[in-house]
């Protein structure tokens, strides 16, 4: 994609803060962090989210996701992480190349996400699980 900010990463046309990358995918610091270390890791291959990207290629973006964090955890102590993926405009994706986002957590960071809940939908698991049928 020759607009794809992340594919001109990879690519070596826009400057990134490499943390790993293999073959398959690269990892590097996010431009806008909301925590130190704060790392994207998206696949070499350009897929716009979840839904395109084949199976193969996820078990290795994800396998550099583990490889990230477990750095993190032996390098720097970080016992703590979110790891976060949004598939589509509206599940606030905001750059249509899927990317993994790997976000520390420490005790104070005032980072928060807090999903607001609805517990009478459970009445309802029957009927949903039936849709899938």
């Amino acid at each position: 994609m020759n607009d794809c900010i992340f594919c001109k990463i990879v690519n070596g046309e826009a400057k990134s803060w490499k943390v790993y990358e293999d073959e398959h995918a690269h990892a590097f610091l996010d431009i806008n962090p909301v925590n130190e270390f704060h790392t994207l890791v998206i696949p070499k291959q350009h897929y716009e989210n979840i839904f395109d990207i084949t199976e193969n290629d996820l078990l290795n973006v994800m396998s550099v996701v583990k490889k990230v964090v477990t750095l993190y955890n032996e390098k720097l102590g970080i016992k703590h992480v979110q790891i976060i993926n949004s598939s589509g405009s509206e599940a606030q994706q905001d750059v249509f190349h899927i990317h993994f986002h790997i976000v520390p957590r420490y005790n104070g960071d005032n980072q928060d996400i807090k999903w607001i809940t609805h517990k009478e939908w459970h009445e309802k698991f029957n009927d949903l699980l039936n849709k899938l049928k």
